[in-house]
Order: structure tokens, then C-alpha cells, then sequence
């Protein structure tokens, strides 16, 4: 039973993958937005039988460079100094590839890298009009949607916990991987938002708002059905940064903690107590791990200072002292354990950099996330003074924009994420979007929806 009800997901979801590839021939795009949606979703895992021999991700790829370069219009296409720091960044870690310390598992990881970086140098020449950047982000929206209803639903009716919240994939990689999947949730609402207040695709009445809001939960659920500390921290950073766009701050800051307070009775054990580890990181072994990593890493570098090539922390080796406290009161005892961890993930994204990139690679990465959102305060600021009736979609997009790569900025701190397709996503439509803006005339007047506009006096 089990089998016949994958292979008729499986079924389901080629047919769904041939019709979109089918309508490209008409709109070549659709091929651009279908190959987020697999290299997000990953339908390939989620699904059993034909679907999973088949080399989705490198088809749609194929699929979606053609399709723009055969059928599709260049006009306003342009090069930007971001592309030319990406590529840079694409041909520094194909050359720390071929000089890897671990030569297998570093082609192993540049076999998703480099489609990475190669599509997020590519997006932003096919991102030419408004409803491409609006297609584009209800399509990263949409599909991270689905791996977040899921996780949303099954927290909510007591499932979750750490390690132990099994979303549409059951494996811990990936997009899939607790700390990675809560980071990208959250660093999704702010687009989910500006789609709800924005949105011209689909009308934002009162349908699309309650669904907004419903999916904005689930991805505040998914920290608490991963038990990631990262998402707790996401979230914080989220609570922070609508502090400077919201009109009534005040008012936000009462409800937010009201919120806050009333939810904390409804919180799973598991979660809290795993949250209470974050100040005392010295008792938890996961947290003394990162820092002994981390460690380890500024070590390498010091030897190794053009970086030892991707999964190169397979190579480190240490020794820490973990402290826990047992008893109450009078009795209690401070403990002491010696752990000896070798081949240890770097648990961030930064140090990720350093121990594989070098400080080359690492400084190239930084400049590209830095002018993002330096370009994106430039579009906020050029289209945030206008006399509007409303905030303009070039100001709410941008905001939208620079929200979600400021959380993932935080997240990346304690996570290996740095060369993970969903911020390149972002940093596509940050070019994309300055681009556009940026280099329209600054008198131009604000789009207004049918709905909006004043009727004409008698």
C-alpha cells in the first residue's frame, strides 16, 4: 500500500514537472521558476520510482539557460559589479577544488555548488519586468511553503523535536536539516509579507492574507518543531528589524511581547529546555563543539591561508572540557568531562568560508552579502521618501529583501550555510531589483492597482 501511494506521488509530480516544462516552450521562464522549485523541493527525494533517476536539477538547469539564451528576449539585460563578484567567487573555489586536501568529498560538494553560483549570476539577467521579480519570489515563497506547511502541522499536533521532525524528505541534509530549514523559514516571512501587501499575481484580499498568515505561523513553528537554537535567534532578529519599518512601534512592541508571553505555556518541553542551553553553552556539548571548531579553524588558516578546499574540516582534531552542574542548593556538584571530537563541521557559515575558501574567498563572499544590502537601503531610501498613497512595491520589496538576508546573515553565523541556493535566490533578485529601480527616473510615478485608484469626479 505504502509503495502504490509513492509511485502515484511520483506519477503526480512528473506530470506536474512535464506540464510546466511544457508551457516554457510558450514562456521560457516558467523554465527559470520550475528549476527553483526542484533545486528547493528537491521532488526527486520526496517522491519514489522514475522521478528518482532522473538528473532534475541539472535538466531544469539546461533547461532554463537555453530557454533564455534560444527563446527568450534580452532587452535591459545587464552586468553588474555583484555578478562579476559571484563569478570570482565561482572560479576561486573551483581552483581550491582542484587543491583540495579532500579531493572526493570536495567535487562532491562542487557538484551543487557550482550550479549555485552559476544560476545566481544567471537570474538576474531574466528578472527584466516587475511581475518576473514577483513570479520569482512567490515561487522561492511557495516552495519552501511546502516543506514548512508540513513541518507546521506536524509541530502543531505535538510532533517535532530535535533531530526528530521528519518533513516531506526524511533526512537530515540540506535544505531538510533542522537549523537550516528554521533559518530559511524565517527569512522567508518577510516576503511572504510584502507578497500579501504587494502582490499583483495573486489579489491581495482577504484569501491571500489569511493564507499569509497561516504559512507566517508554520515557519514560526518550525523552529519549535526542529528545536533549532538558530530559528529562536532568527526569530529574534525578524522581531528587531520590523521595529524600523513598522509605523506604530509601540503598539508592535506591546503585541509582540503579549505574544510572547502568552505562547511560552504552549511550548513543547523539549524546546525550552534545549533553549535554555544557549547561555550555558559550557554544559551542552553541541555548543562546545562549534566553539572548539571554530577554533580549530582560525588555526588552519593561519597555515592554510588560501583555504583547504571544500569539507575541509575533515581534517581537524581537538580536546575540550564540558561543565555541568548536578544537584541543588547545598549539594550541588560541578562535573567535568574530556571529549575528543575529530572531523567536526564548521556550524557556521563564516568560519565555513575561512577553513575552506581561505581569506580570499571569504572576503569575496562578505563584499557580495555587504552590497546587498547596501543596494537595497539605496532603493529603500530613494523610494521610501516619495508622497505615496501607499509604500511603494520597489520599497516594499527591497525591505522584504534585506530583512530576509539579514536574518539569514545572523542564522549563518551557526550554521554551515554559505553556499546553500536559497540566499543566492536572494542575491539574484537584490540585483535584479536594483537594477530595475535604481536606474529608473526618480519622478516616476507609483504603480497603482485598478482597485485603488479614486473614481473620476462627475
Amino acid at each position: 500500500m505504502a509503495r502504490e501511494k509513492a509511485a502515484m506521488v511520483s506519477l503526480v509530480l512528473l506530470a506536474f514537472i512535464c506540464a510546466i516544462a511544457a508551457l516554457g516552450l510558450k514562456r521560457p521562464f516558467l523554465w527559470v521558476l520550475l528549476f527553483i522549485y526542484v533545486d528547493i523541493v528537491i521532488p526527486q527525494k520526496v517522491a519514489w520510482g522514475v522521478i528518482q533517476m532522473l538528473p532534475l536539477s541539472l535538466m531544469m538547469f539546461v533547461l532554463a539557460f537555453g530557454g533564455w539564451l534560444v527563446l527568450d528576449g534580452k532587452a535591459g539585460a545587464r552586468i553588474t559589479f555583484r555578478q562579476i563578484l559571484i563569478v570570482a567567487l565561482l572560479a576561486y573555489c573551483g581552483m581550491t577544488t582542484l587543491t583540495a586536501q579532500f579531493p572526493e568529498a570536495a567535487l562532491e560538494k562542487w557538484a551543487w555548488v557550482w550550479k549555485s553560483l552559476v544560476f545566481a549570476a544567471f537570474l538576474p539577467l531574466t528578472l527584466r519586468t516587475r511581475l518576473r521579480l514577483e513570479a520569482t519570489v512567490l515561487v522561492i515563497v511557495l516552495s519552501i511553503g511546502a516543506i514548512v506547511i508540513s513541518g507546521g502541522i506536524k509541530t502543531a499536533f505535538g510532533g517535532g523535536g530535535y533531530g526528530t521532525l521528519t518533513l516531506l524528505v526524511d533526512e537530515d541534509s540540506g535544505i531538510y536539516e533542522g537549523s537550516i530549514i528554521s533559518t530559511a523559514a524565517i527569512a522567508t516571512i518577510p516576503l511572504i509579507l510584502f507578497l500579501a501587501q504587494h502582490g499583483t499575481i495573486f489579489r491581495p484580499e482577504w484569501r491571500v492574507r489569511v493564507f499569509a498568515a497561516a504559512l507566517v505561523f508554520a515557519s514560526l513553528l518550525i523552529p519549535v518543531g526542529t528545536s533549532a537554537r538558530t530559528g529562536l535567534v532568527c526569530i529574534a532578529v525578524l522581531a528587531v528589524l520590523y521595529l524600523r519599518s513598522t509605523k506604530h512601534r509601540l503598539l508592535y512592541a506591546l503585541l509582540g511581547s503579549a505574544a510572547l508571553v502568552a505562547a511560552v505555556p504552549f511550548l513543547p518541553a523539549s524546546f525550552t529546555e534545549r533553549m535554555g542551553t544557549i547561555a550555558g553553552y559550557q554544559g551542552d556539548q553541541s555548543a562546545s563543539t562549534r566553539l572548539a571548531v571554530w577554533q580549530w579553524t582560525m588555526d588552519y588558516a593561519e597555515n592554510h591561508p588560501l583555504g583547504g578546499g571544500f569539507d575541509a574540516y575533515r581534517a581537524n582534531s581537538f580536546t575540550y572540557n564540558t561543565r555541568r552542574v548536578t544537584g541543588e542548593g547545598a549539594s550541588q556538584k560541578v562535573e567535568y568531562a574530556e571529549v575528543t571530537e575529530t572531523a567536526r563541521a564548521y556550524h557556521s557559515s563564516y568560519f565555513e568560508l575561512l577553513g575552506e575558501q581561505g581569506y580570499v574567498g571569504l572576503g569575496i563572499w562578505l563584499l557580495l552579502q555587504g552590497l546587498g544590502v547596501w543596494h537595497m537601503e539605496r532603493v529603500r531610501r530613494r523610494y521610501g521618501k516619495a508622497n505615496r498613497l501607499e509604500p511603494s512595491w520597489q520599497w516594499g520589496l527591497a525591505t522584504a529583501l534585506q530583512q530576509a538576508q539579514l536574518i539569514y546573515l545572523v542564522g549563518a553565523a551557526f550554521v554551515g550555510i554559505a553556499f546553500q541556493p536559497f540566499v543566492f535566490y536572494l542575491v539574484g533578485l537584490q540585483i535584479a531589483l536594483a537594477t530595475i529601480a535604481l536606474r529608473a527616473p526618480i519622478g516616476e510615478a507609483p504603480v497603482m492597482r485598478p482597485w485603488q485608484q479614486a473614481p473620476e469626479p462627475a
